[in-house]
């Protein structure tokens, strides 16, 4: 089949399911998509306009990039600014403003315009490599990521310690999944009745957890792709289920997920890292909400290397000014409710998380061109 007619018959099958929609849905319903890559695709194709009155699809928190404290930002920040250090991270990390509590520039491509030793990393491993070419200075990985990138940094961590590599230290700010959605279904004023989750954190995890979250809090979960028909497939299984009054976890994205995950990725995710309650910009503290270091792999702690570093997972003030990214990344607020959106902040010259990310909501409306 060509492209074009792929295409077409793509836009009819959505179509299809999005009459679907409109017959099976009889009152109002709000759903979050957790993800920021599923944000991206519903705002890219419009699927969000497509459905019928009283069903509402609001934004989750997106991505590990958008939630990542301002006090994680600071600590990374001032390990840059130290002459022995090169600190590392992925693309988007180095542009997350932090709390500038100390009046210097509020993200870590400010500190390299200073003269640190910022750069940026596609792999994890990349790390071990960068510490093993400069022995005479201190590596450090700021390492981010949903429990999909996790273990690429457990398989780091493992290698770093069966290398002997004393130079080479995590500032570790792995978050996990299901303790923020038990949080956004637990917060005062939850608007939230069912849940579209990420496929690719359940490819990794499996549903297990998911399964949990909806048996005690009463709410259906719906585990899909990113794709506009994997999107509407599963829209219309969680309609289906909130309709009936159903509170369980349906896969709508069988020809990736299963219900055990992927059980070598756990095993060496569990092996290196445990659950630990940590700071999520714009939520606080969430229980459980990241992965620390297991024992036997602390001394590469950033913390234990540096004992003077400022707090990592302390409570640091969010950037001040106009910026609403907090309701935002918590989904009770949308990009264009902010007074700063697409004037004084745009993707070049942001002032919070979701507009930094490209799977934040911010740049997502930006970039679709939508204002309303």
């Amino acid at each position: 089949m060509s492209a074009p007619l792929a295409a077409t018959a793509e836009v009819a099958a959505v179509r299809e399911l999005a009459q679907e929609l409109a017959a099976i849905t009889t009152r109002p319903w709000t759903l979050m998509e957790v993800c920021g890559g599923q944000t991206h695709a519903i705002v890219r194709w419009g699927l969000d306009q497509l459905l019928p009155p009283g069903l509402r699809l609001i934004h989750g928190p997106g991505c590990p990039v958008c939630v990542t404290p301002a006090a994680t930002i600071d600590a990374a920040r001032s390990l840059a600014r130290r002459p022995e250090v090169i600190l590392c991270s992925y693309g988007d990390m180095l542009r997350v403003p932090g709390s500038a509590a100390d009046g210097g520039p509020g993200d870590l491509l400010g500190v390299r315009a200073e003269g640190g030793d910022v750069r940026l990393l596609t792999s994890p491993l990349e790390a071990l490599a960068l510490a093993r070419r400069h022995p005479d200075r201190q590596v450090v990985f700021l390492a981010v990521g949903f429990e999909t990138t996790a273990p690429a940094t457990a398989l780091l961590v493992r290698q770093a310690m069966a290398a002997g590599a004393a130079n080479l230290s995590l500032l570790a700010a792995h978050v996990r999944v299901p303790p923020a959605m038990a949080a956004i279904l637990a917060a005062e004023g939850n608007q939230v009745q069912g849940f579209l989750a990420a496929g690719h954190v359940c490819a990794v995890m499996g549903t297990t957890e998911l399964e949990q979250l909806a048996d005690r809090h009463g709410v259906p979960v719906v585990v899909s792709g990113f794709e506009p028909l994997d999107l509407m497939r599963g829209l219309v299984a969680c309609v289906r289920l909130l309709e009936r009054g159903e509170a369980r976890v349906a896969n709508a994205y069988g020809r990736v997920v299963r219900q055990q995950g992927n059980p070598a990725a756990r095993g060496l995710l569990e092996s290196v890292f445990e659950p630990v309650d940590r700071p999520w910009r714009g939520f606080g503290v969430i229980p459980g909400g990241g992965l620390g270091l297991r024992v036997p792999f602390r001394r590469l702690e950033a913390g234990a290397r540096f004992p003077d570093l400022p707090g990592g997972r302390a409570a640091a003030p969010e950037p001040a000014g106009v910026c609403i990214s907090g309701a935002i990344l918590q989904g009770r607020a949308r990009p264009m409710d902010c007074p700063a959106f697409g004037s004084t902040c745009t993707p070049e010259h942001p002032l919070g998380a979701p507009m930094v990310s490209s799977e934040g909501a911010c740049a997502a409306y930006h970039r679709y061109g939508r204002r309303g």
